[in-house]
């Protein structure tokens, strides 16, 4: 049986084991919620990270660290009670009803209220955790220059003159650049469904509904540099019970980023209902060193569900967004809506 005939079969079993909802036996994953080392694994051995994650937690947690936190990860008692309180107060703003015929809403390109998801609950200072006082490294001299997106998805850049000035998300291509953006949160659906099949692991994210499949132990020789995909090309490793995934060959330049970056992620199941995530981000021509950012991703009801993200109103809409911006190039000054500039 050849490779691609190998892999075709393996991805086609995961995915119908998601969408049956069977994963590893019950007696093999069977573990009680006090224990504090997960250390069950899949009936052909390797460690079980299987099921329904969510990163929605980390929320609103800044990926550079504040300057008065210096080298501190995570937020003193006072401090989480002050986040936790204006989480609230967030969400009595964000989650109120909201009367659309009366056109009173707070933020007309915003998601309605009960589109949205987002619990903060994280202590972190940052999402950076590496170098020590959670800050970006110095750019070198010739990186290219942080793209800035000027239309769409709450950017208030409108008249845009073409497709290309919406993002990718808002085109429902990917979520943001694709990988590595598809694990951080956005205001909903910041949830991903786990599966595992012999030498393979495959990641559904419920934001624009992507699958990674990740290969194992691959010994595939490496893409041609000119093949790139938004999720990357991705060669999984066990290193003990840490699930070690190295991609490169992104189609999207996160950040600013080279074509030559490289990303290591680790996951770690740290407990029945956490992993403990890790992406490091090395990138020469970029940064002058490699920085990491952390996520805790904490297990979802059983019943939860990873649903169909249906994403077709910027496919159908692009054809409307660009005529209303036909419309704001004949309006007077006064009548445009505000741009990124005069935000």
């Amino acid at each position: 049986m050849t490779r691609p005939t190998t892999l075709a079969i393996a991805i086609g079993a995961l995915l119908l084991l998601g969408s049956a909802g069977h994963f590893a036996s019950p007696s093999v994953r069977a573990q009680t919620r006090g224990e504090a080392v997960w250390n069950q694994r899949t009936p052909w051995g390797d460690p079980d990270l299987q099921g329904e994650w969510t990163s929605e937690g980390e929320y609103g947690v800044p990926m550079e660290r504040p300057v008065q936190f210096g080298t501190r990860a995570f937020l003193t008692d006072a401090e989480y009670a002050k986040r936790l309180d204006e989480v609230r107060i967030r969400d009595e703003r964000d989650l109120e009803r909201v009367d659309v015929l009366s056109g009173k809403v707070d933020g007309p390109n915003a998601p309605i209220p009960h589109w949205r998801e987002y619990n903060t609950t994280s202590r972190r200072t940052s999402l950076i955790i590496d170098p020590p006082d959670g800050r970006l490294p110095a750019r070198v001299a010739q990186a290219r220059p942080v793209p800035v997106q000027r239309c769409g998805s709450l950017q208030r850049g409108e008249p845009c003159d073409t497709y290309t000035d919406y993002g990718l998300g808002v085109r429902c291509i990917v979520h943001g650049g694709g990988f590595p953006d598809a694990m951080f949160p956005a205001v909903y659906n910041a949830n991903m469904r786990i599966m595992q099949a012999d030498g393979f692991v495959a990641i559904t994210y419920e934001l624009i509904h992507d699958t990674r499949i990740i290969p194992l132990n691959s010994d595939r020789p490496p893409l041609s540099p000119g093949l790139r995909m938004y999720m990357g090309d991705a060669r999984g490793r066990w290193e003990g019970t840490t699930l070690v995934v190295e991609t490169t060959n992104l189609k999207a330049t996160t950040r600013g980023s080279s074509p030559g970056l490289r990303l290591i992620e680790r996951f770690t199941r740290t407990g029945r209902d956490s992993i403990q995530y890790r992406v490091t981000f090395i990138d020469p021509a970029t940064w002058t060193a490699p920085w990491t950012a952390a996520l805790d991703l904490r297990a979802r009801p059983a019943d939860a569900g990873v649903f169909e993200y249906a994403c077709h109103e910027g496919n159908h809409g692009m054809r409307y967004m660009l005529a209303a911006s036909r419309l704001a190039d004949q309006a007077s000054p006064a009548e445009r809506p505000p741009s990124v500039e005069g935000k």
